[in-house]
């Protein structure tokens, strides 16, 4: 058996994975952003060891714990090496969970985690090499090689939302110009479809918020472009376009088997994966090539506890 746990900004998620990664036990906590790392810890700890006490397991019948995070972790040594909901540089939340339980500790990226959840459990089933592109604020990253987590030799090899696929009016929170989390987010779209209002442009956008522009979001826009509203396709379409170019960037250099679709918007459901499918087919080189599957994630509220459950196996 193996412990999942999925640290969020909001909630510590917890959860008991068999052996054929079904879930038989989940627990939650709220996450108290405000405490420093050792408290953190010591409240994370006790929450796996209620776990075990509750299920009358037997610790030596727990071959690992898993932790997906909202940061950056390095591969090798598994220290976090920034999760800025937390205020976190450089802890080293495995050594002190492994020094207080004697259970190995695999601890990974957040969308690398959903990854592997998929993997095992969702929309990658069944194949070997894919990667999950989650579209929330910004853009996630899971890359899957050969069955096995990618995440570079630094840690950040699946920071695809900061691949830069063009020229844009803003600059990512990271400080540079043409990320793709800035033209294919929900943040990205909810910036566009303001600036074109405020622009002059008329749009039943403006109504379904009742003109406060600071109501928009992503569920409003797709809603409103399968309406045929005009901003909300123009947005919708240039958020496809180069959604669809660094997909094929992704192509030319893995060539996966299989993308999964995931995160907020994906809730747009068929209407985003055609335009997606259609936009990459139109940017293919090599006509009549095959490429990737695009499919949409189904892996539901409990994937981050079973994909990190399953890094346990699949790091």
């Amino acid at each position: 058996m193996y412990i999942g746990i999925d640290l969020g900004g909001t909630n510590v998620g917890i959860g008991i994975v068999d052996s054929e990664n079904k879930l038989i036990y989940k627990d939650s906590i709220p996450t108290k952003r405000e405490n420093e790392f050792n408290d953190i810890i010591e409240d994370i700890i006790a929450l796996i060891s209620k776990t075990i006490n509750v299920n009358n397991i037997p610790k030596s019948h727990i071959q690992g714990i898993g932790i997906g995070i909202p940061g950056i972790v390095d591969p090798k040594s598994q220290i976090i090496i920034d999760c800025v909901n937390l205020r976190w540089n450089n802890v080293d939340i495995k050594s002190a969970i492994e020094e207080k339980l004697s259970i190995p500790v695999f601890v990974g990226n957040d969308a690398t985690v959903a990854g592997v959840a998929e993997l095992v459990v969702g929309a990658m089933k069944g194949y070997h090499t894919g990667v999950l592109l989650t579209l929330g604020t910004g853009i996630g990253g899971g890359i899957i090689i050969n069955g096995h987590v990618y995440d570079g030799f630094h840690g950040i090899g699946s920071e695809i939302g900061h691949m830069i696929v063009g020229e844009n009016y803003y600059n990512c929170n990271c400080g540079r110009n043409g990320c793709l989390e800035t033209f294919s987010s929900s943040t990205a779209i909810i910036k566009h479809a303001r600036k074109l209002i405020e622009e002059g442009n008329d749009s039943a956008i403006i109504t379904e918020v009742k003109g406060n522009l600071n109501s928009i979001d992503g569920k409003v826009i797709f809603d409103q472009a399968k309406a045929g509203d005009k901003v909300a396709c123009k947005v919708i379409g240039r958020m496809t376009n180069y959604l669809a170019i660094g997909i094929m960037n992704i192509i030319s250099i893995i060539d996966p088997e299989v993308f999964v679709i995931g995160g907020g918007l994906s809730a747009a459901g068929e209407y985003l994966i055609s335009m997606l499918r259609e936009k990459v087919s139109q940017k293919t080189y090599y006509k009549g090539m095959d490429v990737g599957k695009i499919l949409l994630s189904d892996i539901g509220n409990d994937g981050g506890i079973i994909g990190a459950a399953s890094l346990c196996k699949y790091r």
